[in-house]
């Protein structure tokens, strides 16, 4: 508590030893208006600018983490190098900005009482009352100024989750309110994201919810500076001017956000609409370039929407209901096919509705399969026999994490005649079990935040497709797992044609599997999906998808013969 004193009290002194500027992101309405990726497009903007930018986003729920929330609750679970169990919408930062976020980018509520009950239990607060203003908004505050005391970056974007009003988020609406007071004049700045909904029986676009949604934003002592309105039509001038006039900001602070037809157009609409510019002119920026450099971003674009190629590929998964429950593993298929100059067209099947019967009837029309991540029984038999159609039809295929095991466990039971080879995790006294829970997970109770998480270094077998995709032999990759590859069966594998081609050195985990008379099957423990980003597409992925386009050329030549 009294490092926390006197970091505000230093600050408010010398405001150069928090150099940074700040930008607090809110949004009210409704959910899923897009907060994350006006924040990623801002910061995108900036950055082509000159500027060094991070984003945090801070969420309001209990969990200390997104680790053991079911992926129908909240989307994909996305994992740091640190190993960091974070919100999807840090993958959406680090695919913009090409840069890696930390755990220092996700704040929960529940990190944030946690921390200040553990200080209250060892005496840290001297007897006094803990209360919500000032421990708890302190907490908030201090982490919220984290990554601006380390001198790495001239704007510091702050993303509030849920809506303005909700009971979960006023502690951190009131820790913006007191940020803007302690902060120096033209050192932060609000910027609200609220809905114009269209009535079609009116025939036209309604402000009222945005009005009602910045005065319940004012009445918690916040005002914002620039509005961005999601709408699906244009904002006719004069009511931006009506939306100025009642939410008291400057008219050419109303900046429109149309819907998109693709995420990554909407940092062009907002350089179009001036954003980044009315940021610049209020918090005071200097040093930025003139105009941002967007040109290897228009390129991008101008490959994804003109592709050359077409290529579907399945996605067999047991969470398809919800997009968001694969958000990296879409957006690594967009970055892979662009790439490529290749549309990639993805139908998603449910695992649980795959069997011996239906599969080919299901899958004959795939150019490539990949076999998504998950944990437990349901729809892994729907995964086994997915793969085995792959396998034996040689259409490109693409295991990650269960998908890699569940690799392992079909060539264990197919092709070695292990017909009863499965995976401890879903027979804890399996007699064969390919893949056994890690050697240090056997004693770990707790479920949050004790898998094995993170950056790991792998070595790839020089001649592997694997190697082949890196063009190197030692890589880093993001891990979330408990179970592993059961390296007493690796030599029966290898000898009937699948081979490790990707070894952990440290422990010998076995990290990247392949067959070799297969024109490309790979199947990786680690989610290559985390790290692929605009400017670097992930290499398996682009792989995947070039096999998968050599595959329907060929499907083509042998329909004409």
């Amino acid at each position: 508590m009294s490092d926390l004193k006197v970091n505000f009290a230093v600050h408010k002194t010398n405001s150069k030893l928090v150099a940074s500027k700040f930008i607090f992101v809110t949004g009210g309405v409704t959910s899923s208006l897009g907060k994350g990726i006006i924040s990623a497009s801002l910061a995108k903007l900036l950055q082509a600018r000159g500027f060094s930018v991070t984003i945090q986003k801070f969420d309001p729920y209990i969990n200390i983490d997104p680790g053991t929330l079911n992926p129908y609750e909240h989307g994909e679970c996305f994992v740091t190098d640190d190993g960091a169990e974070t919100d999807l919408d840090l993958g959406h930062y680090e695919r913009f900005l090409n840069i890696p976020t930390s755990q220092a980018n996700n704040v929960t509520t529940g990190k944030i009482y946690n921390h200040v009950i553990t200080q209250e239990r060892q005496g840290a607060y001297l007897g006094k009352t803990v209360q919500v203003v000032p421990h708890i908004t302190d907490e908030i505050k201090r982490r919220m100024l984290l990554l601006g005391q380390t001198g790495e970056f001239d704007v510091v974007i702050t993303e509030i989750g849920g809506c303005v009003g909700d009971i979960e988020s006023l502690p951190f609406i009131e820790s913006v309110r007191q940020l803007r007071w302690e902060l120096p004049p033209n050192d932060s700045l609000v910027i609200h994201l609220t809905l114009l909904p269209y009535l079609k029986a009116a025939g036209e676009l309604k402000t009222k919810p945005t009005q009602h949604s910045v005065k319940a934003l004012s009445e918690a002592g916040v005002n914002p500076d620039i509005l961005v309105c999601r709408s699906e039509y244009p904002i006719p001038s004069e009511m931006r001017k009506k939306i100025a006039l009642f939410c008291n900001v400057q008219v050419n602070s109303v900046i429109e956000s149309l819907d998109a037809e693709t995420i990554y157009d909407v940092p062009l609409l907002m350089k179009k609409e001036k954003l980044d510019e009315r940021v610049i002119k209020k918090l005071k920026l200097t040093g930025g370039a003139q105009d941002p450099d967007l040109d290897s971003w228009k390129e991008f674009l101008g490959r994804l929407k003109n592709p050359t190629e077409e290529v579907t590929i399945g996605l067999i998964g047991k969470y398809v209901e919800l997009p968001d429950a694969y958000k990296s593993i879409i957006e690594a298929f967009i970055h892979a096919g662009a790439q490529n100059e290749c549309k990639v067209k993805l139908k998603t099947f449910h695992a649980e509705l795959i069997d011996k019967e239906t599969v080919a009837s299901q899958l004959q029309n795939l150019d490539g399969i990949l076999v998504a991540p998950g944990f437990g029984q349901r729809g892994f038999e729907g995964k086994i026999q997915t793969i085995c159609y792959a396998r034996e039809n040689n259409i490109p295929f693409f295991g990650i994490c269960l998908g890699m095991q569940a690799a392992a466990i079909e060539f264990a039971r197919n092709v070695l005649n292990i017909k009863d080879a499965t995976s401890t995790e879903m027979e804890p006294e399996a007699k064969n079990p390919v893949i056994d829970m890690m050697a240090d997970q056997k004693e770990i109770t707790q479920m949050g935040g004790t898998m094995r998480l993170g950056s790991y270094t792998c070595e790839l077998k020089k001649g592997s497709k694997a190697f082949s995709a890196y063009g190197k032999n030692k890589i880093t990759e993001r891990h979330r797992h408990r179970y592993e590859f059961n390296n007493k069966y690796l030599q029966a594998f290898e000898e009937n044609g699948m081979i490790a081609s990707g070894i952990n050195p440290e422990t010998g985990l076995v990290e990247v599997i392949e067959l070799q008379n297969h024109p490309w099957f790979v199947a990786a423990q680690y989610h290559p999906e985390l790290k692929s980003t605009v400017q670097n597409p992930h290499p398996l992925f682009v792989k995947f998808i070039k096999a998968a386009i050599q595959y329907t050329k060929t499907k083509k030549n042998s329909l004409v013969l």
